[in-house]
């Protein structure tokens, strides 16, 4: 087998959109101001960037084959878990007098609690590995299904599962953990799944320029015709 050229770039912008995403959940809640059926739409920041890993999710398995993105997604299982260890060694680490002063480890905390503490990490890495792994499984299994056609049938369709499944268990666990009140758990899951699957079907475009590159450059339309679908 040849061997890919762009696998290990997309693996990159994979990876990066996961750690950077969870930094933002950690360090903002966005609220736009009005509300949905009386729900407000308040989110955590995360949730503009977090879907592009799905992006990138369904690109890995629609390319490269479920083995492959399952791959991927421990790659960022553990370099998430290496970005919260640092986190909260840095937190544990002396502060210097000035940066006291102006900021201190309260600043710290409120900011970066989540991510060096675990509680955004865990809530995240929960959701992901049961959220993108079901998102992958369906995409794939739907791509047998279809024998390759209707990309846009299968990206959105699984995204609508995968990231239900994401968006609750994200929620529920940040919520358990302490990083969000539970007064807003009904009202970040909603404009979760929303604003989620919303960039999902703007990205379905762009998705299908991707997709058709790498399969030309990479001469490879993988189906998981006799794939076992293991979470390991």
């Amino acid at each position: 087998m040849k061997p890919l050229k762009y696998f290990d770039v997309v693996v990159s912008f994979f990876v990066a959109a996961l750690l950077i995403s969870n930094i933002s959940s950690s360090a903002k809640i966005v609220d736009w101001g009005f509300s949905i059926f009386g729900l407000r739409l308040a989110f955590d920041a995360g949730t503009l960037l977090f879907p592009i890993s799905y992006i990138f999710g369904d690109i890995l398995t629609e390319v490269y084959g479920y083995q492959k993105a399952r791959r991927a997604i421990w790659i960022g299982f553990f370099m998430s878990a290496i970005m919260s260890g640092y986190f909260l060694l840095v937190q544990k680490m002396p502060g210097e007098e000035q940066w006291l002063l102006y900021a201190g480890n309260d600043a710290y905390s409120s900011i970066l609690g989540g991510v060096s503490t675990g509680g955004i990490v865990i809530a995240s890495l929960c959701a992901y590995l049961f959220g993108e792994l079901s998102n992958s499984v369906i995409l794939a299994k739907m791509k047998v299904l279809m024998n390759g056609r209707y990309l846009w049938m299968r990206t959105i369709g699984s995204t609508l599962i995968g990231q239900i499944i994401d968006s609750v268990i994200f929620v529920t666990i940040a919520c358990l953990l302490g990083v969000f009140p539970w007064e807003i758990a009904v009202s970040l899951i909603i404009a979760n799944y929303i604003f989620k699957v919303s960039i999902e079907v703007l990205f379905t475009p762009l998705t299908y320029k991707i997709v058709d590159f790498l399969k030309k450059e990479e001469g490879l339309d993988y189906f998981d015709t006799n794939t076992k679908f293991s979470i390991v």
